[in-house]
């Protein structure tokens, strides 16, 4: 899909903004360190053994304040500012002008213009043990058989200036598409409220709290393989730039680490992925949050 020429005023129209559309929800394992880097320090990261829930939230939204488009919003990690645990996004990337700029000025989002490149392909994979072979199965000697399936991959590439830099490609089983009720079964409906701190971004200093309220039909479904990006060029390489003398070079620096660890976070250890149907999205207007004296060690 095409990045979004035309401005929308629908944003003007909220809060609470609404949208509709179908997503995938997945949950990683992400090392606290990685997370931490994303995190302002005066909150702090929710950690069992070295590792915090991150991962990332893929959308595609049919309507919204900003018509329709896609969104991928890179989750770092789960942070705590008694009484609320939040997650914390460490990038967000649309495919909309207006999309982008309502996340940066009204939301604190570290949003950014992308496009989305969508493609079927067949990938050879091994189907779970023939269910007819049963009895082979208690003694583990069935065995699996190669099938082709055909997957969906979505290649998110960011808009710097005129240039196009690749973030990451996602490749999932192939589904049609669900935009209404039909045969085959979606899970039950449910409501829940996804909380979420933001700000202290170059659009926006404060610190924020966002709600967004979730009616939809969810499923557990295979998670999606996730691959980073085509190696960059020694001349592209951080480690090359001279951050002693030049300012710009200090943010390109900075910019590259940032880019790198959304990376990583993308890359980590799926645990859970779950499909949302029939979504629709209310996201409340943030509010600025004062955070607790406590600070992370």
């Amino acid at each position: 899909m095409d990045v979004a020429d035309k401005p929308s005023s629908g944003y003007a129209l909220g809060p609470p903004w609404s949208f509709k559309g179908r997503a995938l929800y997945q949950l990683h394992l992400v090392r606290a360190e990685t997370a931490r880097s994303f995190i302002p320090k005066e909150f702090k990261l929710v950690q069992f053994f070295g590792y915090t829930l991150g991962g990332f939230f893929l959308a595609h939204y049919d309507e919204s304040p900003a018509g329709t488009f896609d969104e991928l919003v890179v989750i770092a990690g789960i942070v705590w500012n008694p009484p609320t645990s939040c997650a914390w996004a460490a990038r967000v990337l649309v495919n909309s002008h207006d999309a982008c700029s309502h996340g940066q000025k009204e939301i604190g989002l570290p949003s950014r213009v992308a496009m989305f490149s969508k493609q079927r392909a067949q990938m050879m994979t091994e189907t779970a043990k023939n269910r007819h072979n049963g009895f082979l199965n208690i003694f583990g000697l069935a065995t699996a058989l190669p099938t082709l399936r055909e997957h969906c991959e979505i290649r998110v590439s960011e808009v710097n200036d005129s240039s196009l830099t690749q973030l990451c490609s996602i490749s999932m089983p192939a589904v049609v598409p669900k935009s209404k009720p039909s045969g085959v079964w979606m899970g039950p409906v449910i409501r829940m409220s996804l909380p979420s701190f933001s700000g202290q971004t170059l659009h926006n200093p404060h610190l924020l709290k966002y709600s967004c309220q979730i009616q939809c039909r969810v499923r557990a479904v295979e998670a999606a393989k996730v691959s980073g990006p085509p190696k960059r060029g020694a001349n592209e390489d951080c480690d090359d730039v001279n951050i002693n003398t030049d300012n710009l070079s200090i943010k390109k620096h900075e910019e590259d680490e940032t880019w790198r660890r959304s990376i990583s976070v993308l890359l980590s250890k799926p645990i859970l992925a779950l499909e949302f149907n029939l979504l629709k999205m209310q996201v409340e207007a943030p509010t600025v949050v004062v955070p607790s004296s406590r600070e992370n060690k």
